[in-house]
């Protein structure tokens, strides 16, 4: 996401990230013990016939409830998202999108199903301008109705199950409705989270849902109804989808876009669709690893900087050792750099998806980084005429949520869903939140006289990083499944995994401990605390500007074993592995 003036940029996305702390994921870590070198790994469950994995125990109980009742991996993880919109409702919902893998095992086929929010067919790439024409900045289109997109899960999730599910649509959604009714915990971290949001409270209807009438944040452990949600879910079983892009609902999402200065109609509403794409797959040495296509920059993103390490040179072994780490962030700057530079929605774009991936074209990148020394800021690399545009600067919030699932069948889904920032754009209807996904977009239209790939237009959807992944191996058998909330870190996230996991062999759990390291085009990010001073010597030695950051990533897991599966949750959130 930086271009040119990298430092200058990751100066500014920091500083906009510091003022928004209270509200950010970053504030809510697990109150888990800690290694020098990371968190201590929480044991991976085994499977012989199924495994979910997902962020919170209601929602892993749910995709059990449905797998035990015969559904397949698609079935639980719809059922599953539903129970997260309740009890993660900073995370995702059915007022967001997501991205979303299917392995059907017995047609051998990866689909690539897209939920991503489109921009109002009113809204305009002055989006960020205020009356007067000066930009706006970040902090200020946040909690407004000009930062929310159509939501597009619920459609995306209606459209596949069509094509894919095995249970009955309103049976998906007992588990949630029941919840709702009847109440769930709050846990540790969702108190967290609402006690520190500066902005939540100011919304009616959430203040009146998750505070006290002193506006003190529900306590941890309190029984938290939202009979409202139940009324959704129910009009959602009975019509799918049409519950909420048409009728009443639709008209009263509108009217409280509206009210906070929105663009977003009921014709928006009613006018969105899904869309299956072609998923992109390609080689890391013995493998084949399939990943989201943009408007996501996950699976772009995730290949790219696998097969940029590959040809450096970077052998299979300790992925926390100073090379390898080293590596790692100078492909990362390579990565992020064309990230910026050239991805978008595709549909409004010409995005160069093949020669991004092309291996010449990898190998000639390759050769930019050097073991003893950082390159600094990355250039984007010199495509074909006609590719010239300018550089993205959109601060992609870390409010996610990812589900892995592999059913009985060995059908699996990987899905990551959002409404970005913590609690989304804070305008509550139904019961759950609307996204601030705009905020997605670059909040400038251009740069130096040339467009930016990711400028705001009618109708379309914002870049991505989210990266839902599905490995396999040699003879073209599932072997993993993982992805991670974490905002633009995603990419990072979900290629350290893959390298730690495939060229290091490690356990499950053991990988999701590791401390994070990564490089989005400016500073070298580690971890707070679980860095060892040693290696940040040795990356300061090679030339490496270094950010410590709170990098709370929500990795979940599945990894084939001998005898069936091995689900493993990031030790940083409250994820819970089930299998059977």
């Amino acid at each position: 996401m930086f271009d040119r003036t990298g430092s200058l940029r990751a100066a500014r996305f920091f500083l906009v990230l510091a003022v928004l702390a209270s509200s950010c994921e970053a504030r809510a870590q697990a109150d888990q013990p800690e290694a020098a070198s990371g968190f201590v790994p929480r044991p991976a469950v085994a499977g012989k016939s199924f495994m979910a994995v997902t962020a919170n125990a209601y929602a892993s109980d749910a995709a059990v409830e449905i797998l035990e009742l015969g559904g397949n991996a698609l079935d639980a993880a719809i059922a599953a998202q539903w129970v997260l919109n309740l009890v993660e409702p900073q995370s995702s919902g059915i007022g967001g999108g997501g991205f979303m893998l299917y392995w059907d095992a017995r047609q051998q086929r990866v689909s690539a199903w897209d939920g991503r929010e489109t921009a109002p067919r009113g809204a305009s790439a002055n989006f960020a301008r205020r009356a007067d024409g000066s930009p706006a900045g970040f902090a200020e289109l946040l909690a407004t109705g000009q930062a929310v997109g159509v939501p597009g899960l619920v459609a995306m999730l209606e459209t596949a199950h069509r094509r894919h599910g095995k249970l009955r649509w309103e049976r998906l959604i007992r588990p949630a409705l029941r919840l709702a009714g009847n109440g769930f915990t709050i846990s540790p971290r969702l108190h967290r989270l609402l006690r520190d949001d500066l902005l939540l409270r100011r919304d009616a209807a959430a203040r009146a849902l998750y505070y006290t009438k002193s506006g003190e944040a529900k306590p941890v452990g309190e029984i938290l109804r939202n009979p409202e949600f139940a009324e959704v879910l129910r009009a959602v079983s009975a019509t799918g989808a049409n519950a909420l892009h048409e009728g009443e609902l639709a008209g009263r999402i509108a009217a409280a876009v509206e009210q906070r200065g929105g663009m977003l109609t009921a014709t928006d509403m009613a006018a969105y669709r899904p869309k299956q794409r072609a998923a992109l797959c390609g080689k890391y040495r013995r493998w084949r690893i399939c990943g989201m296509p943009p408007p996501s920059s996950g699976g772009i993103g995730v290949l790219q900087l696998l097969g940029l390490l590959e040809r450096s040179g970077l052998p299979s072994g300790d992925p926390a050792g100073p090379d390898a780490v080293h590596l790692f962030a100078e492909a990362g700057r390579l990565t992020y750099a064309d990230r910026a530079r050239y991805l978008a929605d595709p549909d409004f774009v010409a995005v160069p998806q093949r020669a991004l991936l092309e291996s010449r074209y990898l190998e000639r990148r390759s050769r930019l980084i050097e073991l003893p020394r950082s390159m600094g800021v990355a250039q984007p690399g010199e495509l074909q005429a006609g590719r010239a545009q300018a550089d993205d600067d959109a601060p992609e919030l870390p409010a996610t949520t990812h589900i892995s699932i592999v059913d009985r069948a060995g059908n699996a889904v990987a899905l990551t869903s959002s409404i970005e920032s913590a609690f989304g754009s804070r305008i509550q209807v139904g019961g759950f939140l609307l996204n601030n996904q705009l905020t997605d977009f670059s909040l400038a239209a251009e740069r130096d006289g040339k467009p930016v790939a990711n400028r705001l237009e009618p109708g379309k959807r914002p870049l991505s990083s989210m990266a839902p992944t599905l490995v396999f191996d040699a003879g073209r058998r599932l072997h993993a499944v993982l992805g991670s909330p974490g905002g633009s870190r995603i990419i990072n996230y979900v290629a350290r995994t893959l390298v730690a996991l495939l060229d290091g062999q490690a356990d499950p759990a053991a990988v999701l401990a590791l401390p994070h390291v990564g490089n989005r085009n400016g500073a070298t990010e580690i971890e707070s605390g679980r860095v060892p001073d040693a290696l940040a010597q040795e990356l300061e030695r090679r030339g490496h500007a270094l950010q410590r950051s709170d990098m709370t990533s929500g990795l979940h897991l599945i990894v084939r074993n001998v005898d069936g599966w091995l689900g493993a949750v990031d030790p940083r959130r409250e994820g819970v592995a089930r299998g059977d």
